[in-house]
């Protein structure tokens, strides 16, 4: 069996490794255009701030590839020939294949802005990216960030650990509200204030302007409003990465649409991660998971149905994590920026603003639904059986315990969150 997948992100990799595992027969190949071998993409900022090298990045050694047998090929794809179920490559190279992985992954977004393409403008989300970044700040002064997501904040670290001001315009009123609660926006937002970005809130962009018409000299707002800068960074989030598949029979909407079991409309063909969109719009609430964990799970699970085991994706509890400079951030199950009038939600924030802790539970039967944790570790395998089992958020407060991380490192603060809950209950009466 000849397999070609196409991305060597998280779910690239992992499938080629899964069904390495499984077939010791197959012949595999991993194309990508962004770097020769995998490395980890949430490293990138850290590669920025210096506080990593690139080859720190990579989870295995170069070695690693030719000792498994995992053919890995650095190169663009043109086109998809699914009828002949081949390949081209840029040079113009014909690849067969008797089994297609699409894990082509996401480019960042952007909306056609008036100097979107000007030097100093950009996204962040490939190593090519990262060496572009390196080049238009290089002696910069201030720099705006385009966006309130996790990529945003990420960009807006990195410029700040070289001393670049930096302004972010953020569209909701508070930081990241289209997914957290307003109690957690605000308490990130002051967070990062205190840190010295300028949240600019209730704004979008208008306008990148230019003297030279080559780089970047300031920006204009919604409101008209002009921020002098060197550099724009579009962080309003990321697309799937399938323009090179537009013009073959694959369904296509938002993302590659598959079912259950990662399947395209075209036999042979998968899709998983970053590209993939599970179900149709015509059909179904469709969704395409950009998520790193979500597209490891999908690639195990890709793996068994190549090698002879149709398996069904199942994600399980939904979860997220973050970091807004030094607050972490955990999230385990549902936990929407509005809440649902079937629920009730418990919310604790420490003294000191920097730390909450957030619990959703449903008024009917009061079993848990979702968690919010800032600036406390929580043990993930706790939550998603609290969540799983459907516990009363009575008994999850009677054993808040048993979820601390680390607790000979970091305080719990239980004792204030189980007396706050009290307080709650007695309230809700």
């Amino acid at each position: 069996m000849n397999i070609i997948i196409i991305g060597n992100g998280i779910t690239g990799i992992t499938c080629a490794r899964q069904i390495r595992k499984q077939n010791s027969a197959a012949t595999i190949t991993v194309i990508s255009k962004e770097s020769e071998y995998f490395y980890s993409r949430t490293a990138l900022m850290y590669i920025y701030m210096g506080h990593m090298k690139f080859e720190n990045t990579k989870p295995y050694e170069d070695w690693f590839w030719t000792k498994n047998r995992i053919n890995l090929v650095k190169a663009t794809v043109n086109g998809l020939d699914a009828e002949n179920q081949t390949i081209t490559l840029e040079d113009s190279r014909v690849l067969s294949f008797d089994k297609l992985v699409l894990a082509c992954g996401s480019i960042p977004n952007k909306l056609g802005w008036p100097g979107q393409n000007l030097k100093g403008t950009q996204g962040l989300y490939s190593i090519q990216d990262l060496e572009e970044m390196e080049l238009n700040t290089k002696n910069i002064s201030s720099a705006v960030v385009v966006g309130g997501g996790l990529i945003g904040i990420e960009m807006a670290e990195m410029l700040h650990s070289r001393n670049i001001s930096v302004s972010m315009l953020i569209r909701e009123k508070a930081f990241w509200l289209s997914v957290l609660p307003l109690e957690e926006a605000q308490l990130v937002g002051r967070h990062l204030k205190e840190q010295g970005i300028n949240l600019i809130f209730n704004t979008e962009l208008k306008e990148i302007k230019s003297l030279d018409q080559i780089s970047v000299d300031h920006i204009l707002t919604d409101a008209e409003e002009k921020i002098s800068c060197q550099f724009v960074g579009l962080t309003i989030g990321v697309k799937p990465n399938i323009e090179f598949l537009k013009n073959t029979p694959l369904e296509i909407e938002k993302g590659i649409v598959v079912n259950e079991f990662l399947e395209t409309n075209v036999p042979n063909i998968y899709a998983a991660g970053d590209c993939a969109q599970l179900g149709s719009l015509k059909t179904t609430q469709a969704a395409v998971e950009q998520l790193w964990y979500t597209g490891k799970m999908q690639a195990e699970t890709l793996a068994n149905t190549i090698c002879g085991s149709r398996t069904a994706y199942e994600r399980g509890i939904w979860f997220n994590s973050a970091k807004f400079f030094d607050i972490e951030f955990q999230s385990y199950g549902k936990v929407p920026s509005v809440l649902p009038k079937e629920q009730q939600s418990f919310y604790w924030e420490h003294k000191k603003g920097k730390i909450s802790f957030r619990a959703n539970f449903n008024q009917s039967d009061q079993s848990i639904i979702g968690f919010n944790f800032m600036g406390i570790r929580f043990r993930q395998v706790i939550a998603e059986r609290w969540i799983r089992e459907k516990r009363s958020i009575n008994e999850v407060m009677e054993k808040l315990s048993l979820g601390w991380f680390d607790p000979e490192f970091s305080k719990s603060h239980e004792k204030e969150i189980v007396q706050a809950f009290i307080l709650f209950n007695e309230n809700a009466r």
